[in-house]
């Protein structure tokens, strides 16, 4: 890790904050359609990640999946402009929040059905391994999605084939409004891992420098032909399991406590000490990626809207 890969991690992360701001101020002022699960709080989880991947590897989301889709690389503009539900949205306006894809960079979708995009993935790790490629396919998804029979069916059919895939659980306590510990007599979900032969691994998912280093080792095994990893990533998501819920099932001291480990605050003081980052250079990449934000924002209000006889269109059958 050098200075310019630690300014890029933040930039990263600050993108996905402002992104994720910007998301919920415009859907209070309702100009943008439907609903939205934001991912405030676990920007250190994707950016650490997908600084590992290239748009030849893939990805799969959940239903709170805008911050992976940034991280994977997908155009900030064409992102927001599916926000907005226009043509020239990353899924030409037909996709939305909860179903936002980009395969140009590798980003196989967010996905509504919990536990769903697992599969999907090892499905791709599948195709990597068939064409003898060194891709990866990596699936995030939360601590609900570890009791669906997807999850256990699709990573012991990885660890069967050795596949080259990466799990990547987001533990941010709750699945909707259900803490994990009521659900499993486990303090890590990693430990799950033990039951496929495959590692496991528990990291801070609140520092983007440990979520880096525990995921570029497993990648890395991965590419080698070593099989698949499941990495638990202990992290919080600030708003409501969607806009649209109050969680009443959490305590103000809680969120309070996580907020103090926020990995978008807590990484210039990081960024001082280790690389020599001066404040105007923090307060430059603030700046820029506000402009960039709200240059999005007029692109995606300025774009068409579908027309009617575009759902005729980009289907099967």
């Amino acid at each position: 890790m050098d200075k310019s890969q630690a300014l890029r991690l933040y930039r990263q992360m600050v993108l996905i904050r402002k992104f994720e701001e910007k998301l919920y101020e415009l859907f209070l002022t309702r100009v943008m359609p439907g609903t939205m699960h934001q991912y405030n709080g676990e920007e250190a989880v994707a950016v650490g990640v997908c600084a590992h991947l290239t748009h030849k590897d893939y990805v799969t989301s959940t239903h709170r999946g805008h911050g992976h889709c940034l991280a994977k690389g997908a155009n900030l503009n064409a992102v927001m402009a599916e926000m907005f539900a226009k043509s020239t949205g990353c899924c030409k306006g037909m996709g939305g929040s909860m179903h936002i894809a980009d395969f140009s960079v590798g980003m196989l979708g967010a996905n509504g059905i919990v536990a769903a995009g697992i599969p999907i993935a090892v499905g791709a790790a599948w195709r990597c391994k068939y064409k003898k490629t060194d891709q990866v396919a990596v699936s995030f998804f939360g601590d609900g999605a570890v009791n669906e029979g997807a999850f256990h069916e699709a990573v012991n059919l990885a660890a069967a084939w050795n596949l080259p895939a990466i799990f990547i659980c987001e533990n941010n306590l709750y699945g909707y409004s259900t803490h994990y510990k009521r659900t499993m007599r486990l303090e890590n979900i990693s430990d799950r891992a033990k039951g496929y032969g495959i590692p496991g691994i528990t990291v801070d998912g609140m520092n983007v420098l440990a979520v880096y280093d525990a995921a570029g080792e497993a990648i890395a095994r991965t590419r080698q032909g070593e099989g698949p990893t499941l990495i638990e990533c202990k992290t919080y998501r600030y708003r409501g399991h969607s806009r649209m819920e109050n969680p009443t099932y959490r305590t103000k001291e809680e969120v309070s406590q996580w907020k103090e480990r926020d990995p978008v605050i807590c990484f210039p003081r990081v960024l001082r000490e280790q690389f020599s980052v001066t404040d105007a250079e923090i307060n430059a990449i603030d700046s820029a990626v506000d402009e960039e934000i709200a240059a999005a924002v007029r692109f995606a209000e300025e774009s068409p809207d579908p027309t009617p006889a575009d759902c005729a269109k980009y289907i099967f059958a």
